[in-house]
């Protein structure tokens, strides 16, 4: 039987977390500004941290200028009135292209989900001094990897079980407006299965699964805001359900039941 969830979660962003570059040993920044922000993990805490802090620490920045165009990307930066170099980045982050329309290439990402132009972003970016250097971010080689990095080096410092959420924002069919999603974890679960539970008049559920990860992405993704915030970390405490090792596997559907694809 599932443990019913806490009645409190309490989220807090970090201050004065600094700029990441390339190479920097973001485990050890993490811990660092925990210490600033005089913050001690406890047993069961959850970090959710943005995406672009882990691309910009792995070495995710592409100068456009170094960009090589296929024709492939050629043709489909014509139809979708986009850069092209920015389509040959989408095309190499993509395992299949599965929409396109004017300023839109929808894909599935080689990591498993469906999403905008690969997930490549400028925003938040810094550009070079130079007027030769345009550069965009793409998403981590392996979030999953990423985090278990991150919390195993939290685990060592403070002695404690917690987990680690990497979110990015995403849009969403049928609906306006982005909202934080995960991409990567470690150390929580991904997927709640409530099948088999008893609803409040005693239903046995058939159908329930709850994608905590996402909940809690769109949560934390609220207080990191979206523009110059600077907030890129976020402390979760008394997040409603048991720690466990999870994947990143568990969020995104079959396509043989995706009806939308």
């Amino acid at each position: 039987m599932a443990s019913k969830p806490s009645s409190v979660m309490k989220l807090v962003t970090l201050a004065d977390f600094p700029m990441i570059q390339n190479g920097d040993n973001l485990p050890d920044i993490i811990i660092n500004n925990l210490n600033v922000n005089q913050i001690d993990l406890q047993d069961g805490d959850v970090l959710v941290i943005a995406q672009k802090v882990i691309s910009k620490a792995e070495g995710r920045k592409v100068n456009l200028q170094t960009v090589e165009v296929s024709p492939e990307a050629k043709e489909l930066a014509i139809k979708a009135e986009k850069d092209p170099r920015i389509v040959e980045l989408i095309l190499n982050e993509s395992r299949k292209v599965l929409r396109h329309r004017p300023g839109l290439i929808v894909v599935e990402h080689k990591l498993g989900f469906v999403c905008a132009n690969a997930g490549i972003d400028r925003s938040n970016v810094k550009q070079g001094d130079g007027s030769d250097d345009e550069s965009v971010l793409l998403l981590p080689d392996d979030p999953d990897r990423s985090a278990r990095k991150i919390r195993l080096a939290l685990e060592k410092t403070w002695d404690q079980s917690v987990g680690v959420l990497i979110i990015d924002s995403h849009g969403r069919a049928w609906r306006n407006g982005t909202v934080g999603i995960s991409i990567g974890f470690s150390g929580l679960p991904g997927i709640v299965d409530l099948r088999g539970e008893p609803d409040l008049f005693g239903y046995e559920l058939k159908v329930t699964q709850i994608a905590v990860v996402d909940e809690l992405a769109a949560a934390a993704s609220l207080m990191m805001g979206q523009a110059d915030e600077g907030l890129p970390v976020v402390l979760v405490r008394g997040f409603p359900y048991p720690l466990r090792e999870g994947s990143f596997d568990e969020i995104p559907r079959d396509v043989e039941k995706d009806l939308f694809r």
